[in-house]
């Protein structure tokens, strides 16, 4: 427990206190965040805000959780390796989209080929990753098993060994593409994907702690109800670490914001929560956890498709969000209400996640 709470408090620290850094460096090369002319009017004032903040994020992030990992002995472990391959990746893809949208000032970076290629490639190694290094019990990281709570009897070893590898290949790209494509629709408001984040990693630090204290080399009794999941203290210090940096982070983000994460925080969000539901083997109870980043994925989904078929719109605009400020509640009072919704998904996703542990009992 020590572990987990010097790296919750490292990672606070840091952020906090490195990310005016960052603001004043930004501001004196004047790398501020370009704004969508199509977007709400009222966001044209925030042109200029210096981006890029989820350097200081991911760095606050990986500092303390080697830290806390060594302290309390739990690594670092492979899983937190495989973890930090999504979250650094998927941030440095996004540097790299943040950095040309700064160069040429457009809101569009990267060529969409060249981002999706990139994610395939960070999701694709993170595949192969999670699937090597076996410990002594013979688990890796990752398991070909399609999970809820736990690795259920639906696998893709089914359909062999080489096919059930590539399907899995397949399965990891889809989810790593949909949460940090969800996390970065999410940041469009001062302190939104932030503050709902600490929600979503907040339970993940919970439910990996308790495979902790679930583990099956640890319990002797009630086989049936233990995890085998692998290196799950490490998972959960990395988890404090995450939500540590983004309470940090979240002093100079709340509106209104002094700096943005960008695509640099966002896209590594997304890959850490990805990451999580597969190391932890939640893949479908992420959905309920993460519930108000699917919300805001689906509303921008529905409104495009909607579109395309009858030529009308559902929202006012989409993503969900820009949605209630065309209807003119104000920023702050989205961003708490959203932040609310996150939070009772996040502890009902860990909910479901401990009556499913007592069901066995």
């Amino acid at each position: 427990m020590i572990g987990l709470i010097l790296a919750f408090a490292i990672a606070m620290v840091l952020s906090i206190s490195l990310t005016p850094l960052l603001i004043r460096f930004l501001i004196t090369h004047q790398y501020g965040q370009f704004i969508r002319q199509d977007g709400p009017t009222q966001h044209l004032t925030k042109r200029g805000t210096p981006t890029m903040g989820g350097l200081v994020m991911i760095f606050a992030t990986v500092v303390a959780w080697l830290i806390g990992s060594s302290i309390s002995g739990a690594g670092p472990s492979w899983s937190g390796v495989c973890l930090l391959i999504l979250f650094v990746g998927l941030g440095i893809i996004g540097l790299l989209d943040d950095g040309i949208k700064i160069m040429r000032q457009r809101s569009l970076g990267l060529h969409p080929g060249g981002k999706i290629f990139g994610q395939v490639a960070v999701a694709s190694l993170f595949a192969w990753a999670s699937l090597s290094v076996p410990n002594r019990r013979g688990v890796t990281p990752g398991s070909l098993a399609i999970s809820f709570t736990r690795p259920s009897a639906l696998t893709f070893a089914v359909a062999g060994a080489v096919i059930g590898v590539i399907l899995y290949l397949i399965w990891t790209n889809f989810i790593v593409a949909a949460w940090s494509n969800a996390v970065n629709l999410t940041d469009g408001l001062d302190g939104l994907a932030a503050g709902c984040s600490i929600f979503v990693f907040g339970s993940y630090t919970f439910i990996s702690y308790f495979q902790v204290v679930q583990s099956c080399s640890h319990v002797a009794d009630n086989v049936g109800a233990c995890y085998q999941t692998r290196d799950p203290l490490d998972l959960a210090v990395f988890c404090a670490a995450l939500v540590g940096s983004l309470a940090g982070f979240l002093w100079w983000n709340a509106s209104p914001a002094q700096i943005f994460m960008g695509d640099t925080g966002a896209l590594a969000l997304g890959g850490a929560v990805a990451g999580l539901s597969i190391l932890t083997h939640t893949e479908f109870l992420a959905i309920i956890i993460g519930g108000l980043f699917v919300i805001i994925t689906l509303s921008d989904v529905i409104q495009i498709g909607v579109f395309k078929a009858t030529g009308k719109r559902v929202f006012r605009m989409a993503p969900l969000h820009h949605h209630f400020e065309l209807k003119g509640w104000k920023e702050i009072t989205i961003v708490i209400r959203f932040w609310l919704v996150a939070a009772l998904l996040a502890i009902t996703g860990a909910g479901v996640f401990y009556a499913e542990w007592v069901s066995y009992l």
